[in-house]
């Protein structure tokens, strides 16, 4: 009778065990897809309404020569542009949320597979960790250090929610505008309530997403969280 003793993960159990968490994991990676799809998407159809709202006005402003009727039909139409934008960027947050979970779910897989072979981390380059830095760190995100947020601030800015939200706060300044051209506001005033608009749009927008960015919902609470020396 033999007394070796079997490998370690070579059980018919941990093998099963294995299987079950590998198509867990491309089941994520699938879904995962499905969301960056959407993303590209979403931002596509939004670029294509800005476009054709731009080219109409430039049709419009070579009837009209910039007239009253120019000024109430591009409030008109950019109106129509800035819902469309702000239900953009409202289903990008949420998609963001999305692939956020998916990262969590595919780091606690990524856990269960370091629990049966731990030889294996050195050739783990994402995180087996589901807290915000073990997130960010599957995602290519380091943490910024400390004195150092305006990186965190530009990265905010390339991403495309933070890149619609500039846009989207362009048009409402343009809609600013052209409100105060309507009521006869000297040039000065047209550019200071373009201005005003702009920030108004940008900081609530803003304001949005970070609190779509902060709220959690109870399951994706941290159940393996990063060593404090990571």
């Amino acid at each position: 009778m033999s007394t070796d003793v079997p490998p370690a993960g070579s059980e018919p159990a941990a093998a099963r065990r294995l299987q079950i968490l590998a198509t867990e994991h491309w089941s994520l990676l699938a879904t995962r897809s499905l969301t960056y799809t959407e993303s590209l998407t979403r931002v596509t159809i939004f670029l294509a309404i800005l476009s054709g709202a731009v080219i109409a006005l430039a049709l419009v402003a070579q009837a009209d020569r910039f007239g009253t009727a120019f000024s109430a039909i591009a409030i008109v139409v950019l109106s129509v542009v800035l819902f469309a934008g702000v239900a953009t960027i409202s289903r990008l947050n949420m998609l963001n949320r999305d692939d956020y979970r998916w990262i969590v779910g595919m780091n606690r897989l990524r856990n269960g597979y370091l629990e049966m072979h731990p030889e294996l981390a050195p050739h783990f380059i994402t995180s087996p960790y589901d807290d915000l830095p073990g997130a960010l760190r599957t995602l290519g995100i380091e943490l910024v250090p400390s004195g150092r947020g305006l990186g965190s601030a530009f990265h905010l800015l390339q991403t495309l929610p933070g890149m619609l939200t500039v846009i989207v706060a362009a048009v409402g300044g343009a809609i600013g505008a052209l409100a105060a051209l309507m009521v006869g506001v000297p040039p000065l005033g047209m550019v200071a309530a373009a201005a005003v608009a702009f920030a108004v749009v940008l900081a609530a927008m803003w304001a949005w997403g970070r609190q779509a960015v902060t709220e959690s919902p109870p399951s994706l609470e941290p159940r393996f969280r990063s060593p404090r020396d990571a």
